[in-house]
């Protein structure tokens, strides 16, 4: 299990701006942007970066982009940033939010030219080629709020006794047969792995292979209550227990997490398929 102290005490952490009390600047600053190292996390889940055992992309909203025309009139918009998990750096979401606010006050000729800056800071900052979509307040129908896929396992009557990460408590149905199904879950919590914040998400399951129990998905995915991790860590290790512990080799799973600060992270990793192969939008966010 991570060791919180060691974690925060890594030099790839140092100068972050997490947990701390910060200036909120207004004019376009791209320094803002905190890149912390994939490889973190990786290297505690016996994960190769050199040959992943996933691909996938983390999809974050950003509901609260604004800047000014070259008028000085202000403009809004929402923004999806599309990393891929190929990339050696994601970038810290508190940095992440003062680099988006530093946009307020500065004034930019074209909507072009703000894209072209976010494309170009981000795909430096994590080391890999981001791709930026922006739509403007009328755009009503870039991100409608959507049914998950599959069955629900919440209604499930079962008693749960661990919030703590056990990943020994995924399991496979008696007398497991081969199936193809798709779960999902609304249960998902976990905190932030420095400011100990809530982090509240639905996450889908799709596979194919030996049955998984249904109650024991449920009770794992329920045991990341007291786990501190980030969202795109906790989701590596979701697939990486479940690919280990039950012999799953086509898989999916995708989280979508609740925002804060104006910036939701929904992090997608599977055996075969980088693009998240269905556009979802939970009403929480």
């Amino acid at each position: 299990m991570i060791n919180m102290t060691d974690y925060e005490n890594s030099p790839e952490l140092k100068g972050t701006l997490l947990g701390q009390q910060t200036e909120y600047k207004d004019q376009y600053d791209a320094s803002l942007l905190f890149p912390i190292a994939r490889k973190l996390n990786r290297d505690e889940l016996a994960i190769d970066e050199a040959a992943l055992p996933f691909v996938g992309e983390d999809t974050w909203t950003g509901y609260e982009l604004s800047w000014l025309n070259a008028k000085g009139k202000p403009q809004v918009a929402v923004a999806e940033f599309i990393f891929p998990c190929q990339s050696s750096h994601i970038i810290e979401s508190k940095s992440f939010k003062l680099y988006l606010n530093s946009f307020n006050q500065t004034r930019f000729d074209t909507l072009e030219q703000v894209k072209q800056h976010l494309v170009e800071d981000l795909s430096k900052g994590c080391n890999a080629a981001v791709e930026v979509r922006i739509f403007g307040p009328e755009a009503f129908n870039c991100i409608n709020n959507t049914p998950l896929p599959g069955l629900c396992i919440d209604d499930l009557d079962v008693e749960i006794d661990c919030y703590s990460l056990d990943k020994q408590l995924l399991k496979l149905a008696a007398n497991a047969v081969q199936v193809s199904e798709t779960l999902h879950s609304h249960l998902l919590k976990s905190n932030c792995l420095i400011t100990s914040q809530p982090d509240w998400a639905s996450v889908v399951i799709r596979y194919s292979g030996p049955q998984i129990c249904h109650e024991s998905l449920l009770r794992y995915l329920i045991s990341f209550r007291s786990h501190n991790e980030f969202h795109e860590q906790c989701v590596e290790r979701i697939y990486c227990d479940i690919q280990e512990l039950l012999g799953i080799k086509e898989l999916e799973v995708y989280a979508r997490y609740t925002r804060r600060g104006g910036l939701d992270i929904n992090p997608y990793r599977s055996s075969h398929q980088q693009q998240t192969p269905f556009k979802l939008k939970i009403n929480r966010q």
